[in-house]
C-alpha cells in the first residue's frame, strides 16, 4: 500500500488489486455410464465460465469387510477400494471428455456422496454443482440429488441421462 495525502487526510491506496478467486464447477460422478452426460455438461459450463472443473467421486469404504457368506479371498482393503474409485473416476472423465480430461481435477472422497459433494462445494467456493439424473424424467430424484439440492451452497444442475 502507498500513502496518498489529500489535504489533511491520509488515505491508504492498494498498490495492487487482489486477484479474483477462480470460479469452480463441481461434477458428481457415480460411474462412467451414468455420469457421462453430466461430465460433458459440467465441462461445457466450466468453459463458459472460464472456471476450473473438479470431478468428485465418493466411495464408502465398506468393501473392506466381506459380507456374510463370501469367501475371504473376495475381501478388499480400504486402500484397494480407494484405488478402484480413483481408477473409475479417471476412466469416467476420460470416456466423457477424451483429450480434455487432463484439465479436470479429480477428487476421491470417503463417505456419503451427497454430504461430500456439498462439503467440497463449500471448500472450493463452487459456483455450480452438476449431477446426473437417474431414470426417466417422471421418476423421483435419487437420494444424493435430493440431499445436494437441499444443502448446496450454490446452484445445482441435474442433467438427464442421454437417451
Amino acid at each position: 500500500m502507498s500513502d496518498v495525502q489529500t489535504g489533511t487526510v491520509t488515505t491508504k491506496v492498494p498498490t495492487r488489486l487482489a486477484e479474483p478467486e477462480p470460479q469452480t464447477v463441481l461434477v458428481g460422478v457415480e460411474s462412467a455410464s451414468s455420469s457421462r452426460t453430466a461430465i460433458k455438461m459440467a465441462a461445457q459450463e466450466a468453459r463458459y465460465r472460464a472456471a476450473r472443473l473438479i470431478a468428485v467421486m465418493a466411495y464408502s469404504g465398506e468393501r473392506a469387510v466381506a459380507p456374510a457368506g463370501r469367501p475371504p479371498a473376495t475381501l478388499s482393503s480400504a486402500g484397494e477400494e480407494q484405488l478402484a474409485a480413483e481408477s473409475a473416476l479417471r476412466d469416467a472423465v476420460v470416456e466423457a471428455l477424451g483429450d480434455e480430461a487432463g484439465k479436470v481435477e479429480l477428487r476421491i472422497v470417503l463417505g456419503l456422496a451427497g454430504r461430500n459433494l456439498v462439503d467440497t462445494a463449500r471448500r472450493v467456493n463452487a459456483q455450480l454443482i452438476v449431477l446426473a439424473g437417474r431414470g426417466s424424467t417422471s421418476m423421483l430424484l435419487g437420494t444424493v440429488s435430493q440431499y445436494v439440492l437441499r444443502k448446496a451452497p450454490c446452484p445445482v444442475l441435474v442433467v438427464p441421462e442421454a437417451s
